[in-house]
């Protein structure tokens, strides 16, 4: 049994139409699919009752952060990467070499986006902003893959490119202890919550 106290709890967006097809989702805006309402259901039910909950202000983290009927606050600092001209297309045509560039380098921009090492200060921030808060309260941050990964790699210690060596799934739950001696990774990836809304294993971004 998860104790809430000392704990700011990550929650990734309930699935779009967009992530069931395949794409790269940045800042394109669009609503949970019927799974993705589902899935938001079943995160507030296991998550139980929220003191504070801040969210990402593109409309699939407000529609996820809706299902805990409490008033949210909205940080754009929780926004996901921008991909710039990538957005929207299927991860499958994204060529090989861009691939390879994005992987080695944490600072590669793609056209009109935004670098890995840029988010990572921008979520640095926001948790570092929320510690005080969470040591005695409930925090849920409501948000996307790349700044939860993010928040991990801070809570780690380590560099933004750990980005690339976990995969999280769509409606998951990760959880990061707020301790004396600084964050913790308490738990990452929980999608039991989910029952057969689990997502199917394939890389959506977004």
């Amino acid at each position: 049994m998860w104790s809430n106290a000392g704990v700011l709890t990550l929650v990734r967006h309930g699935r779009t139409a967009a992530n069931a097809a395949g794409l790269l989702l940045g800042r394109l805006d669009p609503p949970l699919d019927e799974v993705g309402e589902r899935q938001a259901a079943c995160i507030a039910a296991a998550l139980g009752v929220v003191d504070v909950v801040v969210v990402s202000p593109l409309l699939r983290a407000r529609q996820t952060a809706a299902a805990f009927a409490t008033e949210v606050e909205v940080d754009e600092r929780w926004l996901e990467l921008d991909y710039g001209e990538l957005d929207g297309r299927p991860v499958s045509s994204v060529g090989v070499d861009v691939w390879d560039r994005w992987r080695r380098d944490p600072d590669f921009v793609p056209a009109g986006g935004e670098s890995l090492a840029a988010m990572a200060v921008r979520v640095t921030e926001a948790c570092e902003a929320l510690l005080t808060l969470a040591v005695d309260r409930h925090v849920v941050v409501v948000s996307h893959v790349s700044p939860i990964k993010a928040a991990v790699a801070w809570a780690l210690a380590s560099g933004p490119e750990t980005a690339w060596r976990s995969h999280l799934d769509q409606a998951s739950i990760t959880r990061l202890g707020i301790t004396a001696r600084g964050p913790v990774l308490r738990s990452f990836n929980e999608i039991a919550h989910l029952g057969a809304d689990a997502p199917v294993h394939m890389r959506i971004e977004g």
